[in-house]
């Protein structure tokens, strides 16, 4: 408003000026050539002073009025290039819309997100809200439509190929002077956000269920201790030799039950990376052992060589040792069905190398996934029964001791976790020459 009266005021004292100039230079020259002319000859004289005087009037307040036209034009073209550039450099996904969900506006990171072309949407019905959250929309424009806004708010929205994912939405009211309200939608992907909370989740469940066993394990030690002392002392007693076979296969299981305890008590203890020199065959045999309830309780078989790795060590940390094949049996236990199998097996890599492997006959890993395997908290499985951490461990626990971890497999024929590590001697003679 104030920008159209100071134009308005412009031309007014612009053409009174163009005016008063006219007049004055039109009496000089009357007053220079025309002061004896007849009644005539002044007539049209000033007939002819009025008709310059409209003509250079209507010329100048023409020319100025179009000059502003086009400074207002030129202005209108770079506030809409500004706002458009905006738009489209914001990186949410900015949509306009009425109450009718009718799209008015739609911005690139909303084409690149959702999958809808700006010229083919606008226009159409908003087609991005999947079934179930239609109502949770209405609710959100009734509360805009009272000057609330909603702000950052969790749901879900359906892209044009695939499947619905989750968002954090803004709802905004958006008028143009005295018009309807419209409903401005900013959105952003947040399904990575999602994702590594559920994983943090997940590890935090983890943590709390190792602490639980941990405390389990502690509790249930001593009266497994008791009860084997107890079982001892009664085939001291009896000399029958029925009841001595008998307290003897008791005895037996006892003392897996205090082993399988004592194990699981060392798994979840933290101690510090002590590295001595470790027989690769003895830790495979010991952990296959450990793991082989677990294996049969889902019906699988579990073939164990350890032949090669028998009597030769590595320098390690037998903690981590134990934890690094105890991730990869576990995760062949997950690949193979009930009636599957599982080959643990030492190997001899080199003169100074030797390794272990894992084989299971199960699903198998596709390629394109075969090479983020031990991307942390990349997983295959699904939801609930993975963290995505365990090869990502394995592979830290293997470049901790200089060796190295390799997976083949094909989808359908299985897959083969391969570890290969150094003597102890050449491991040492490595350590000693770092500076």
């Amino acid at each position: 408003m104030r920008e159209k009266r100071w134009f308005w005021a412009t031309l007014t004292l612009s053409s009174i000026t163009i005016v008063s100039v006219v007049f004055a230079a039109w009496e000089l020259v009357d007053n220079r050539f025309f002061r004896e002319a007849n009644y005539l000859t002044l007539h049209y004289l000033y007939i002819t002073r009025g008709v310059a005087t409209s003509l250079v009037l209507a010329f100048w307040a023409a020319w100025f009025v179009l000059r502003q036209r086009r400074q207002n034009e030129e202005d209108l073209r770079r506030s809409r290039e500004r706002y458009r550039g905006l738009l489209e450099a914001f990186p949410g996904a900015v949509i306009l819309y009425d109450a009718g969900l009718r799209v008015m506006e739609w911005n690139a990171s909303a084409e690149r997100m959702y999958g809808y072309p700006r010229p083919e949407i606008c226009g159409r019905l908003l087609p991005i809200v999947p079934a179930e959250k239609s109502e949770e929309l209405e609710q959100f424009m009734r509360r805009v439509e009272q000057s609330e806004a909603v702000l950052d708010v969790e749901t879900m929205r359906l892209p044009r190929d695939g499947e619905p994912f989750e968002v954090q939405l803004s709802l905004l009211p958006f008028r143009e002077a005295a018009g309807p309200v419209y409903f401005l939608e900013v959105t952003s992907d947040i399904r990575e956000r999602v994702h590594w909370r559920q994983r943090m989740l997940e590890i935090e469940k983890l943590t709390s269920m190792g602490k639980m066993a941990a405390g389990t394990a502690h509790h249930l030690n001593s009266p497994l201790a008791a009860l084997l002392i107890r079982i001892q002392m009664m085939r001291q007693r009896n000399t029958d030799g029925a009841f001595d076979e008998d307290a003897a296969r008791i005895e037996e299981g006892l003392n897996f039950c205090r082993h399988f305890v004592q194990r699981l008590l060392d798994f979840t203890r933290a101690t510090p990376m002590h590295k001595e020199p470790q027989d690769l065959g003895a830790i495979v045999e010991s952990v296959c052992s450990f793991f082989l309830p677990a294996i049969q309780s889902k019906g699988v078989a579990l073939v164990v060589d350890a032949a090669k790795g028998r009597g030769r060590q590595v320098h390690a940390d037998r903690n981590l040792l134990e934890t690094l094949l105890l991730i990869l049996l576990s995760n062949a236990l997950d690949a193979v069905s009930p009636g599957g199998e599982i080959r643990a097996f030492c190997r001899v890599v080199s003169p100074d190398r030797v390794g272990f492997a894992v084989h299971d006959n199960g699903c198998g890993i596709r390629a394109a996934d075969r090479e983020r395997v031990f991307e942390p908290f990349f997983t295959t499985k699904e939801p609930g029964r993975g963290t995505g951490l365990g090869l990502a461990i394995a592979r830290n626990v293997v470049l901790e001791h200089g060796g190295t971890i390799e997976i083949e497999s094909e989808p359908g024929a299985g897959a083969t976790a391969y570890v290969d590590l150094p003597l102890a001697e050449v491991a040492q003679m490595a350590g000693s020459a770092k500076p």
